[in-house]
This record gives structure tokens, sequence and C-alpha cells, in this order.
């Protein structure tokens, strides 16, 4: 271990380093808020079959530049999937493109063999097809590259897009509805580029060491975009699929939304607020009323999110953007219809998982090992003194048990602490729990010195073989050793 002082010195060594020339994404919104294309599948009663395509493109996220990107069924990103709670899906998943990947359904609930993960790569020109039972209700999910150390790069390619369930429940709140009109999903990423228009990855050691952070944000994939309301209530699917940005989200004009939905489906009551934090992986769907006719800028405080980075904010701050604001999109309402959509208090029961019905308890200790692994690019990132390794089966769950897990981070910056397979409550954190992580999740950010304490029901899939992952979803982490693997039996 290497002491804070010689850290934050190494810290200025890497600062005098030169940088990547970036494009810096201006604060004008002139760009068109683009709704990503909306795939419902073939469908034959409850099958729905869905055909992707990983595929390759150019994309003209600035003018006159053509970005080299990643997609799934379009050149950036993938479409959005939607299918109900009861269906059957069954999915083709071709790889066109020259290395191999993965696309995992991240927050799905669902066998290990359909889970995407490490273990199920899909080589360049071939086929994977698997099929899974949608057990859980209506939620905002998403699907990405979970290639074995390969997945931070692929996602900032752009292998990332959004999978959004349905179910009788939700149809009966009067919640707006109509995708693209006023359902809309906002995948917001940061980036940085060359000056030829293509991504900069990865540009200096600091990008590997706290996560690759850009210096502009894009929102399906555009910058600075600008969203023309049609009508005066809007449902905003908030997705973070940044490797390693954590979001401190707010309106410039401070105004009031209504936080409806976190991770694993809506909220047993709905919440009013004017900030909220976003870490990666995070989803969380807010509703807000924009009957009055403005012109509101969703913003990121960088302030909030360097006070919580311990020692790697100020190192990040040195170097790069930790203390820079970040516009996001604009809405425009200027000319809307009235919504004949409502803002419910109260949305769905939850059947939260019993503490009597608790059969284990487990401690994850989140971990960093500072000094010359860390510098040089080694595995310097850890759960329980142990990187990944594929070969190596960490934990065994019996499936339909109620455990407890203990999340505790000793590390110097804030892990989003991900968990494959279930849904699950945050039942004790500092500070107390609030706003949307009152609900179902299955992503939690842990800070420096914290312990979080999570319950969670496992479903009723065995696979004594074929592990699920846990890990940390600053991608550049997880593909560094902050990952582990469990089976269910």
């Amino acid at each position: 271990m290497i002491s804070r002082r010689s850290f934050i010195q190494a810290g200025l060594v890497l600062a005098a380093l030169p940088k990547q020339i970036v494009w810096a994404s201006g604060k004008v919104f002139r760009n068109t808020f683009r709704t990503p294309k909306l795939e419902l599948g073939r469908r034959v009663g409850k099958d729905v079959y869905f055909d992707l395509s990983i595929q390759s493109g150019r994309s003209a996220i600035f003018p006159n530049k053509a970005t080299p990107t990643l997609g799934i069924n379009q050149d950036f990103l993938g479409v959005t999937l939607r299918a109900n709670k009861g269906d059957r899906v069954h999915i083709s998943v071709k790889n066109t493109i020259d290395k191999t990947t993965t696309l995992h359904w991240h927050g799905m609930k669902l066998p290990a063999k359909a889970d995407g993960g490490p273990h199920q790569p899909i080589a360049p020109n071939q086929i994977w097809q698997t099929q899974f039972d949608i057990i859980q209700d209506a939620a905002t999910l998403w699907y990405h590259s979970h290639q074995l150390h390969k997945t931070a790069e692929q996602v900032y390619q752009g292998l990332a897009g959004l999978f959004i369930i349905g179910d009788d429940a939700s149809k009966k709140l009067n919640l707006p509805s109509e995708y693209g009109v006023d359902d809309l999903p906002v995948i917001i990423q940061d980036k940085d580029f060359n000056r030829n228009g293509s991504f900069s990855y990865l540009g200096s050691m600091m990008d590997s060491m706290r996560g690759m952070k850009g210096n502009t944000v894009l929102v399906n994939g555009v910058v600075s975009p600008v969203l023309k309301a049609k009508k005066s209530l809007l449902r905003l699917r908030l997705l973070n699929g940044s490797n390693a940005r954590t979001y401190h989200l707010s309106f410039n004009d401070n105004r009031v939304f209504t936080i409806i939905g976190s991770d694993g489906g809506l909220l047993e009551h709905s919440i009013k607020a004017n900030t909220l934090r976003l870490a990666p992986a995070e989803r969380v769907e807010i509703l807000v009323d924009v009957s009055d006719g403005g012109r509101p800028i969703l913003q990121h405080a960088a302030a909030q999110e360097s006070s919580s980075m311990g020692g790697m904010g100020m190192m990040g701050g040195m170097m790069n953007n930790e203390r820079q604001d970040m516009d996001i999109f604009q809405i425009d309402a200027s000319d809307t219809l009235k919504s004949t959509s409502s803002i419910p208090k109260n949305l769905v029961k939850h059947n939260n998982p019993q503490q009597s019905a608790v059969s284990k308890q487990r401690r994850l200790v989140l971990q960093m090992q500072m000094g010359p692994r860390m510098m040089l690019g080694g595995n310097a990132f850890s759960i329980n003194g142990k990187t990944m390794d594929v070969n190596r089966i960490d934990e065994v769950v019996k499936a339909g048990s109620t455990e407890i897990w203990h999340l505790e981070n000793t590390s110097m910056m804030p892990h989003p602490l991900h968990i494959h397979n279930v849904q699950f409550k945050v039942i004790a954190r500092r500070g107390g729990v609030k706003g949307h992580e009152l609900g179902f999740k299955d992503v939690v950010l842990v800070h420096p010195r914290e312990r979080v304490s999570v319950i969670m029901k496992f479903p009723e899939f065995r696979d004594a073989k074929i592990p699920y992952m846990y890990h940390c979803h600053i991608l550049e982490h997880e593909d560094r050793g902050m990952m582990g693997q469990f089976v269910v039996v």
C-alpha cells in the first residue's frame, strides 16, 4: 500500500502528461432529441421473437465528422426492446463485428445460461440463441456487452440499449405511456473524442484508475439535444449508461419532478424531488410537468460528484473534469398539448423479502490495491481480496432462498455494485434509505468507508455449473478484477 501523500504526488505527475484533444459539447441546444427505435419483435401469442445484430457503423455525432461506433440493429447504441410480464422471449443475436462479445440482460431474472455474461460469448460471425420467461413486474431494464475484460471498451463504443417490461398493473395507473411522445428513454453517457471525431478511450492512466469519464455528454447518442415536448406531462426513463460517472441531476430552474420508478420497477408511492443521484447502470423513472411552457435544462452538478470521491476526487479534479458542471439536455415545452395522464400518489404494492426468512448473510469487501499494480494496469480491484477468475466459483446460493449481503467499501472511491439475477431492497446505509433507493434495485452505490446492506430473494433457477456475476459497474474496475461469481443450486 502507498500513502495518501504519495498517491496525490503521483496524481500531480500524471496531471502533467499531455491529454487527448477532445471536443467540448457547449451549451447551445441545437440538435434534435433522438428516440431509439422501438422493437416489439414478432409476437405469436405469449411468445415474442427478437432478431438482433451486433454491428459496426459510422455516426454523425459532430458536423462533418464520422465517428466509428458499435450498435445493435443500428449504427450506434441499441434499439429499445419491449415485452410484457408473462411473455416468453426468444432472442437471436448475430455478431457481425470482428471481436467476440456478449449481450447481458441487465436486471432480468432468468436462467444462468441465458444471462449473457462472460460465459455466453458470441464469436465473430456466430449466432447466439436464447430464450427465457419474463417473470418480473414492469420495469426499465437494459442490455449491454459483458465480454470478459472488454466490457468497458465495448459499452463505450455503443453496445447498450434499453429493455422495457410492461404489465397490467402499470397500465392501470394512467401514466404517460406513448413511446417517443410522452414516454421517453434518456440514455446518458459521457465521452471523449479525438480531432477526427473518433472516440478517445483511456487517454490517460487516470482514466483506467477512476474509470473512463469524458468531457462531452450524449443523450441517446446525441450531443446537446433539445426535446420538443408534445405533451405537458413527460415520463423520462433515465439510464446512466456511462462507464464511470455518477450524475447529480436537477433542472436549471429548480423545478420539482416526481420519482416513480427505480431499477426494478415502479415504487410503492411517488416521491417529489428536485435533485437525484444516478450512479452507473442505475435507472430512475421520473414524471416532469412542463405545462408552464418553459424550457428547462437537465444538468449535472459536478461539485457533488467530487465531494463523494475521497482521495480520487482530489486527483480527478486536478486532471480532468470532476469539477465541470454538465448540461444534459433541454426540454422545449413552448408548444405542447395538455396531457390526459396523471401523477398518482400510490403506485404498486411490493412483495418485499422478509428478514425473518433470511437463511444466510454474506460480506463483500470492495478493495483497491494501490502501488505499481494500480499504476501499471494490473488487476488492482478486488472483492474479498480476490480478483475475477472465470474458472473460480466464489459463492454458492440456494434457489428460492432469502439472503442479506453486506457491502463494505474500504477503497478511496465509490463503487456501484451490481448483482445479476435478482432485484434487492436496500435495508441499511449511512444517512438512511430514501428516494429511488426505496424501490427494488440491482445496483447500489457504496461510498468510501461505507457499509450498505441489501436483502434479496433468489429466483428458482438452478445451475450448479454456470455462474452469475456480481461486480462494480464502473466498467474499468470490473474489467480489472472487481467481479465475482456465484452459482444457484
